[in-house]
């Protein structure tokens, strides 16, 4: 008899901006330390339709995003601006906003 055993996927909230250049990225992260609000940064550069809600990306569980954003979701300080992050898509600014287990 075998017992199936299920673990919960760790789960995230985070939001993200997406651009084209890296230099763009560091330009918008140098903005949002110096006091500039992420969410209005995203609705103003981000090419990802979530910029129109501040870059929000709601809740989602490890291994549904690429790769290179699980590392930093699933590894990085909450409620601090990480990036730039490369993928397929481009340039990423990224904040994790919560992660439960």
């Amino acid at each position: 008899m075998q017992f199936k055993r299920e673990f919960p996927m760790p789960k995230a909230t985070a939001r993200h901006i997406l651009v084209e250049s890296e230099a763009q990225c560091q330009d918008l992260k140098k903005q949002i330390e110096d006091g500039a609000d992420f969410g209005k940064i995203a609705q103003q550069y981000s090419k990802c339709p979530s910029g129109r809600s501040g870059g929000d990306l709601g809740e989602f569980s490890q291994g549904q995003m690429v790769p290179e954003f699980d590392k930093v979701v699933f590894n990085d300080e909450l409620n601090k601006v990480h990036g730039p992050v490369k993928t397929q898509f481009g340039y990423h600014l990224l904040e994790v906003t919560s992660r439960k287990d």
